[in-house]
Protein backbone atom coordinates (compact mmCIF):
# COMPACT_ATOMS: atom_id res chain seq x y z
CA UNK A 1 0.00 0.00 0.00
CA UNK A 2 1.57 3.05 -1.08
CA UNK A 3 -0.94 5.88 -0.91
CA UNK A 4 -4.50 6.22 0.78
CA UNK A 5 -6.71 7.03 -1.87
CA UNK A 6 -9.28 8.87 1.17
CA UNK A 7 -6.32 10.89 2.83
CA UNK A 8 -7.34 14.88 2.64
CA UNK A 9 -5.26 17.19 1.57
CA UNK A 10 -5.39 19.47 4.60
CA UNK A 11 -4.53 16.17 7.41
CA UNK A 12 -1.63 17.34 10.05
CA UNK A 13 -3.15 15.23 12.45
CA UNK A 14 -3.31 11.64 12.08
CA UNK A 15 -4.25 8.67 14.61
CA UNK A 16 -4.55 5.13 13.52
CA UNK A 17 -6.86 2.46 15.93
CA UNK A 18 -6.06 -1.11 14.42
CA UNK A 19 -5.10 -4.01 16.81
CA UNK A 20 -3.00 -5.19 14.13
CA UNK A 21 0.58 -3.81 14.14
CA UNK A 22 0.44 -5.29 10.42
CA UNK A 23 -2.57 -2.47 10.08
CA UNK A 24 -0.75 0.16 11.72
CA UNK A 25 2.16 0.11 9.91
CA UNK A 26 1.26 -0.06 6.74
CA UNK A 27 -0.86 2.95 7.34
CA UNK A 28 2.09 4.65 8.68
CA UNK A 29 4.40 4.15 5.77
CA UNK A 30 1.66 5.33 3.02
CA UNK A 31 1.34 9.10 4.96
CA UNK A 32 2.59 11.85 3.47
CA UNK A 33 5.88 13.79 4.37
CA UNK A 34 3.29 16.55 5.57
CA UNK A 35 1.77 14.94 8.39
CA UNK A 36 3.34 16.20 11.59
CA UNK A 37 1.66 14.21 14.62
CA UNK A 38 0.67 10.35 14.51
CA UNK A 39 -0.43 8.22 16.85
CA UNK A 40 -1.35 4.47 17.33
CA UNK A 41 -4.30 2.73 19.47
CA UNK A 42 -4.84 -0.89 19.46
CA UNK A 43 -8.33 -0.37 20.24
CA UNK A 44 -11.64 1.70 20.03
CA UNK A 45 -10.96 2.93 23.55
CA UNK A 46 -7.42 4.17 23.85
CA UNK A 47 -8.80 6.21 20.58
CA UNK A 48 -11.11 7.61 22.63
CA UNK A 49 -8.61 8.39 24.91
CA UNK A 50 -6.53 9.74 22.02
CA UNK A 51 -9.20 12.00 20.86
CA UNK A 52 -9.06 13.41 24.12
CA UNK A 53 -5.87 15.36 23.92
CA UNK A 54 -5.69 16.96 21.04
CA UNK A 55 -7.07 18.41 17.65
CA UNK A 56 -7.17 15.26 15.41
CA UNK A 57 -8.13 15.79 11.92
CA UNK A 58 -8.30 12.00 10.66
CA UNK A 59 -8.44 8.77 12.31
CA UNK A 60 -7.97 5.81 10.36
CA UNK A 61 -10.18 3.24 12.09
CA UNK A 62 -10.15 -0.70 11.73
CA UNK A 63 -13.50 -2.64 11.78
CA UNK A 64 -12.03 -5.16 13.42
CA UNK A 65 -11.71 -3.52 17.09
CA UNK A 66 -11.04 -5.73 20.10
CA UNK A 67 -13.45 -4.37 22.59
CA UNK A 68 -15.50 -1.78 20.73
CA UNK A 69 -17.93 -1.89 17.39
CA UNK A 70 -16.77 0.27 15.19
CA UNK A 71 -19.45 1.57 13.45
CA UNK A 72 -21.53 2.53 16.80
CA UNK A 73 -17.63 4.05 17.66
CA UNK A 74 -17.68 5.89 14.34
CA UNK A 75 -21.28 7.56 15.85
CA UNK A 76 -20.00 8.29 19.00
CA UNK A 77 -17.14 10.08 17.18
CA UNK A 78 -19.54 12.04 15.20
CA UNK A 79 -21.26 13.27 18.15
CA UNK A 80 -18.33 13.85 20.25
CA UNK A 81 -15.61 15.13 17.80
CA UNK A 82 -17.55 17.35 15.31
CA UNK A 83 -15.26 17.65 12.43
CA UNK A 84 -13.10 14.76 12.35
CA UNK A 85 -13.06 12.47 9.42
CA UNK A 86 -13.05 9.07 10.47
CA UNK A 87 -11.48 6.43 7.60
CA UNK A 88 -12.79 2.76 8.05
CA UNK A 89 -9.83 0.10 7.38
CA UNK A 90 -10.76 -3.87 5.82
CA UNK A 91 -8.68 -6.22 6.77
CA UNK A 92 -5.11 -6.12 6.17
CA UNK A 93 -4.60 -4.26 2.98
CA UNK A 94 -6.69 -1.87 1.88
CA UNK A 95 -8.97 1.19 2.81
CA UNK A 96 -13.33 1.30 2.44
CA UNK A 97 -15.52 3.92 3.21
CA UNK A 98 -14.36 7.40 4.82
CA UNK A 99 -17.19 8.88 7.17
CA UNK A 100 -17.19 12.56 7.55
CA UNK A 101 -18.38 13.81 10.98
CA UNK A 102 -20.79 17.00 10.84
CA UNK A 103 -18.68 20.04 10.51
CA UNK A 104 -18.33 21.87 13.80
CA UNK A 105 -20.37 25.03 14.45
CA UNK A 106 -19.20 28.64 13.72
CA UNK A 107 -18.00 30.49 16.81
CA UNK A 108 -21.10 33.23 17.87
CA UNK A 109 -19.76 36.79 17.15
CA UNK A 110 -20.66 39.38 19.35
CA UNK A 111 -22.35 42.52 17.96
CA UNK A 112 -22.71 44.79 21.18
CA UNK A 113 -20.04 47.34 21.47
CA UNK A 114 -16.99 47.62 23.42
CA UNK A 115 -17.69 47.55 27.15
CA UNK A 116 -20.76 46.11 26.71
CA UNK A 117 -22.42 42.96 27.99
CA UNK A 118 -24.34 40.65 25.70
CA UNK A 119 -26.68 39.91 28.80
CA UNK A 120 -28.33 43.09 30.15
CA UNK A 121 -27.48 43.08 34.08
CA UNK A 122 -29.08 40.88 36.08
CA UNK A 123 -31.41 39.15 33.45
CA UNK A 124 -29.19 36.07 33.37
CA UNK A 125 -29.91 35.59 37.18
CA UNK A 126 -33.59 36.12 36.95
CA UNK A 127 -35.01 34.89 33.50
CA UNK A 128 -35.43 31.13 33.12
CA UNK A 129 -33.01 28.69 31.84
CA UNK A 130 -33.10 27.41 28.32
CA UNK A 131 -35.81 25.56 27.12
CA UNK A 132 -37.78 26.59 30.52
CA UNK A 133 -40.83 28.84 30.36
CA UNK A 134 -41.59 31.14 33.57
CA UNK A 135 -39.89 33.78 35.83
CA UNK A 136 -42.06 33.14 38.81
CA UNK A 137 -40.42 33.63 42.33
CA UNK A 138 -40.25 29.94 43.31
CA UNK A 139 -38.35 29.15 40.23
CA UNK A 140 -35.72 31.67 41.29
CA UNK A 141 -33.16 29.60 43.23
CA UNK A 142 -33.13 26.66 40.52
CA UNK A 143 -32.55 29.30 37.81
CA UNK A 144 -29.58 31.02 39.87
CA UNK A 145 -28.40 27.57 41.43
CA UNK A 146 -28.38 26.18 37.60
CA UNK A 147 -26.26 28.68 36.28
CA UNK A 148 -24.04 29.12 39.01
CA UNK A 149 -23.69 24.84 38.30
CA UNK A 150 -23.00 24.96 35.08
CA UNK A 151 -19.54 26.26 35.51
CA UNK A 152 -18.48 23.54 37.37
CA UNK A 153 -18.04 19.59 37.14
CA UNK A 154 -20.27 19.33 40.36
CA UNK A 155 -22.52 16.00 40.79
CA UNK A 156 -26.06 17.23 41.16
CA UNK A 157 -29.22 15.49 42.17
CA UNK A 158 -32.36 17.12 41.02
CA UNK A 159 -35.33 16.78 42.58
CA UNK A 160 -39.00 17.45 42.60
CA UNK A 161 -42.30 15.49 41.33
CA UNK A 162 -43.02 13.50 38.47
CA UNK A 163 -43.69 15.50 35.47
CA UNK A 164 -42.31 18.90 37.19
CA UNK A 165 -38.99 19.39 34.76
CA UNK A 166 -36.26 17.45 36.15
CA UNK A 167 -34.37 16.59 32.74
CA UNK A 168 -35.06 20.27 31.70
CA UNK A 169 -33.51 21.84 34.34
CA UNK A 170 -30.67 18.82 33.75
CA UNK A 171 -30.87 19.44 30.32
CA UNK A 172 -30.13 23.55 30.99
CA UNK A 173 -27.16 23.02 32.93
CA UNK A 174 -24.91 21.17 30.91
CA UNK A 175 -26.22 23.57 27.62
CA UNK A 176 -24.88 26.50 29.75
CA UNK A 177 -21.63 24.76 30.85
CA UNK A 178 -18.17 23.73 28.81
CA UNK A 179 -19.28 20.56 28.19
CA UNK A 180 -22.41 21.75 25.96
CA UNK A 181 -20.68 20.70 22.71
CA UNK A 182 -19.90 16.96 23.90
CA UNK A 183 -22.74 14.60 24.58
CA UNK A 184 -25.98 14.64 27.03
CA UNK A 185 -26.75 11.00 27.66
CA UNK A 186 -29.86 9.84 29.04
CA UNK A 187 -30.65 6.47 31.19
CA UNK A 188 -33.45 5.93 32.69
CA UNK A 189 -32.81 3.86 35.57
CA UNK A 190 -37.08 2.57 35.92
CA UNK A 191 -37.01 1.86 32.33
CA UNK A 192 -34.48 -0.75 31.85
CA UNK A 193 -34.64 -4.15 33.03
CA UNK A 194 -32.34 -4.99 36.09
CA UNK A 195 -30.64 -7.69 34.16
CA UNK A 196 -29.90 -5.15 31.42
CA UNK A 197 -28.74 -2.54 33.55
CA UNK A 198 -25.40 -3.05 34.09
CA UNK A 199 -24.13 -3.92 30.48
CA UNK A 200 -26.37 -0.69 29.28
CA UNK A 201 -24.54 1.47 31.98
CA UNK A 202 -20.96 0.23 32.06
CA UNK A 203 -20.76 -1.63 28.46
CA UNK A 204 -19.83 -5.58 27.80
CA UNK A 205 -17.28 -7.11 25.83
CA UNK A 206 -17.87 -9.69 23.10
CA UNK A 207 -18.84 -12.88 25.02
CA UNK A 208 -19.32 -11.29 28.40
CA UNK A 209 -22.50 -13.25 28.41
CA UNK A 210 -24.96 -15.14 26.81
CA UNK A 211 -26.09 -13.53 23.39
CA UNK A 212 -22.92 -10.73 24.13
CA UNK A 213 -22.15 -10.88 20.17
CA UNK A 214 -20.35 -7.57 20.21
CA UNK A 215 -18.95 -5.29 22.40
CA UNK A 216 -20.45 -2.70 23.59
CA UNK A 217 -19.55 0.95 25.01
CA UNK A 218 -21.55 1.65 27.77
CA UNK A 219 -23.66 5.17 27.96
CA UNK A 220 -20.99 6.06 30.82
CA UNK A 221 -18.33 5.52 28.33
CA UNK A 222 -20.43 7.35 25.61
CA UNK A 223 -20.85 10.15 27.70
CA UNK A 224 -17.02 11.47 27.72
CA UNK A 225 -16.59 14.65 27.95
CA UNK A 226 -20.37 15.56 28.67
CA UNK A 227 -22.83 15.06 30.58
CA UNK A 228 -24.56 11.92 32.13
CA UNK A 229 -28.22 11.74 33.36
CA UNK A 230 -29.48 9.54 35.23
CA UNK A 231 -33.16 9.36 35.87
CA UNK A 232 -34.68 7.84 38.62
CA UNK A 233 -32.07 7.01 40.45
CA UNK A 234 -33.93 5.98 43.34
CA UNK A 235 -34.91 3.30 41.27
CA UNK A 236 -31.35 1.71 40.60
CA UNK A 237 -30.58 -1.65 42.09
CA UNK A 238 -28.27 -2.09 44.88
CA UNK A 239 -26.02 -4.44 43.44
CA UNK A 240 -25.53 -1.88 41.23
CA UNK A 241 -24.78 1.53 43.66
CA UNK A 242 -21.19 0.55 44.47
CA UNK A 243 -19.82 0.18 41.01
CA UNK A 244 -21.84 3.51 40.37
CA UNK A 245 -20.04 4.79 43.57
CA UNK A 246 -16.73 3.47 42.22
CA UNK A 247 -17.54 5.85 38.88
CA UNK A 248 -18.21 9.29 40.79
CA UNK A 249 -15.53 8.86 42.73
CA UNK A 250 -12.47 7.47 40.79
CA UNK A 251 -13.77 8.23 37.43
CA UNK A 252 -13.57 4.53 36.69
CA UNK A 253 -15.23 1.85 35.17
CA UNK A 254 -14.57 -1.42 33.70
CA UNK A 255 -16.71 -3.38 31.08
CA UNK A 256 -18.53 -6.24 32.06
CA UNK A 257 -16.36 -9.51 30.99
CA UNK A 258 -13.24 -7.37 31.34
CA UNK A 259 -10.35 -6.48 33.65
CA UNK A 260 -9.30 -3.32 32.25
CA UNK A 261 -9.89 -0.22 33.60
CA UNK A 262 -11.51 2.88 31.60
CA UNK A 263 -11.18 6.10 32.38
CA UNK A 264 -14.06 8.31 31.65
CA UNK A 265 -14.43 11.85 31.87
CA UNK A 266 -18.39 12.51 32.80
CA UNK A 267 -20.10 15.19 34.47
CA UNK A 268 -23.58 13.56 36.57
CA UNK A 269 -26.29 14.72 37.12
CA UNK A 270 -29.22 12.65 38.97
CA UNK A 271 -32.72 12.94 39.17
CA UNK A 272 -35.35 11.91 41.81
CA UNK A 273 -38.73 11.83 42.90
CA UNK A 274 -38.34 9.82 45.33
CA UNK A 275 -37.39 10.85 48.74
CA UNK A 276 -33.67 9.50 48.83
CA UNK A 277 -33.35 9.69 52.97
CA UNK A 278 -36.44 7.16 53.54
CA UNK A 279 -34.90 4.94 50.88
CA UNK A 280 -31.59 5.23 52.77
CA UNK A 281 -33.59 4.32 55.87
CA UNK A 282 -35.30 1.53 54.79
CA UNK A 283 -31.75 -0.05 53.42
CA UNK A 284 -32.88 0.27 49.66
CA UNK A 285 -30.52 3.17 48.56
CA UNK A 286 -26.62 3.23 50.14
CA UNK A 287 -26.49 5.79 52.44
CA UNK A 288 -22.63 6.81 50.96
CA UNK A 289 -24.12 6.67 47.59
CA UNK A 290 -26.64 9.42 48.56
CA UNK A 291 -24.28 11.82 50.19
CA UNK A 292 -22.26 11.36 46.76
CA UNK A 293 -25.07 12.52 44.57
CA UNK A 294 -26.11 15.11 46.56
CA UNK A 295 -23.11 17.14 46.48
CA UNK A 296 -25.44 19.92 45.48
CA UNK A 297 -28.85 19.29 45.89
CA UNK A 298 -31.88 21.29 43.22
CA UNK A 299 -35.19 21.24 44.43
CA UNK A 300 -37.85 21.73 41.59
CA UNK A 301 -41.24 22.98 43.23
CA UNK A 302 -44.08 21.42 41.85
CA UNK A 303 -46.71 23.50 39.81
CA UNK A 304 -48.87 24.48 42.10
CA UNK A 305 -46.50 26.47 43.66
CA UNK A 306 -45.29 28.91 41.00
CA UNK A 307 -49.06 29.96 39.19
CA UNK A 308 -47.94 32.87 37.59
CA UNK A 309 -46.46 30.30 35.14
CA UNK A 310 -49.31 28.73 34.16
CA UNK A 311 -50.52 30.74 31.65
CA UNK A 312 -47.09 31.31 30.02
CA UNK A 313 -46.34 27.40 29.71
CA UNK A 314 -50.17 27.17 28.50
CA UNK A 315 -49.61 29.57 25.56
CA UNK A 316 -45.98 27.96 24.84
CA UNK A 317 -47.58 24.45 24.43
CA UNK A 318 -50.01 25.67 22.26
CA UNK A 319 -47.26 27.18 19.94
CA UNK A 320 -45.53 24.20 20.32
CA UNK A 321 -48.17 21.79 19.92
CA UNK A 322 -50.45 23.88 16.85
CA UNK A 323 -50.52 22.22 13.69
CA UNK A 324 -51.89 25.21 12.09
CA UNK A 325 -51.70 28.90 11.56
CA UNK A 326 -52.70 31.09 13.38
CA UNK A 327 -51.90 29.65 16.50
CA UNK A 328 -55.11 29.14 18.88
CA UNK A 329 -55.88 31.54 22.00
CA UNK A 330 -57.14 31.33 25.29
CA UNK A 331 -60.47 32.53 26.58
CA UNK A 332 -60.05 34.64 29.68
CA UNK A 333 -62.36 31.53 31.46
CA UNK A 334 -59.64 29.06 30.12
CA UNK A 335 -56.89 31.18 31.78
CA UNK A 336 -58.85 31.35 34.92
CA UNK A 337 -59.63 27.42 34.83
CA UNK A 338 -55.94 26.51 34.44
CA UNK A 339 -54.94 28.22 36.87
CA UNK A 340 -57.74 27.15 39.34
CA UNK A 341 -56.47 23.45 38.78
CA UNK A 342 -53.74 21.81 41.27
CA UNK A 343 -52.29 20.18 38.99
CA UNK A 344 -50.98 17.10 40.51
CA UNK A 345 -49.13 15.69 37.20
CA UNK A 346 -47.73 18.82 37.19
CA UNK A 347 -45.88 20.68 33.66
CA UNK A 348 -46.34 17.17 32.11
CA UNK A 349 -50.07 16.81 33.12
CA UNK A 350 -50.66 20.97 31.35
CA UNK A 351 -49.23 19.78 28.04
CA UNK A 352 -51.12 16.95 27.52
CA UNK A 353 -54.36 19.34 29.06
CA UNK A 354 -53.70 21.50 26.16
CA UNK A 355 -53.09 18.93 23.33
CA UNK A 356 -56.58 17.55 24.38
CA UNK A 357 -57.66 21.20 23.99
CA UNK A 358 -55.99 21.97 20.53
CA UNK A 359 -57.49 18.55 19.10
CA UNK A 360 -60.90 19.12 20.31
CA UNK A 361 -60.85 23.12 19.51
CA UNK A 362 -60.57 21.73 15.82
CA UNK A 363 -60.47 24.81 13.45
CA UNK A 364 -61.47 27.24 16.96
CA UNK A 365 -59.01 30.27 16.57
CA UNK A 366 -60.01 30.42 20.64
CA UNK A 367 -59.64 27.66 23.33
CA UNK A 368 -61.83 27.38 26.24
CA UNK A 369 -63.07 25.44 29.66
CA UNK A 370 -65.42 23.64 27.02
CA UNK A 371 -62.26 22.51 25.13
CA UNK A 372 -59.77 21.46 28.58
CA UNK A 373 -60.69 17.63 30.06
CA UNK A 374 -58.91 17.45 33.46
CA UNK A 375 -58.63 14.31 34.95
CA UNK A 376 -58.94 13.78 38.51
CA UNK A 377 -55.59 13.08 40.84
Amino acid sequence: MTSLPFMPNHAEHILVASPSPVVRQRVLESLRPSVQRVEQASGGAEALGHLESGPWQVLFLDRSLPDLDADELQRTIQRRFPGIEVVFLEGESGLATSVISAPKAPTAVSTKGAGESAIPDGEAQRGPLPGMIGTSRSMQPVYRAARLLAQRDTTVLVSGPTGSGKEVVARAIHRLSPRARRAFVVVNCAAIPEALLESELFGHTRGAFTGAMQSHAGRIQTAQGGTLFLDEIGEMPLSLQPKLLRFLEQKELQRLGSCDVVRVDARVIAATNAHLPALVRQGKFREDLYYRLCTFPVEIPPLRERPEDIVALAKHFLEKLSLRPPVPELTAEGERLLRAHPWAGNVRELQNVIERAIILAEDAELIGPEHMFMPEA
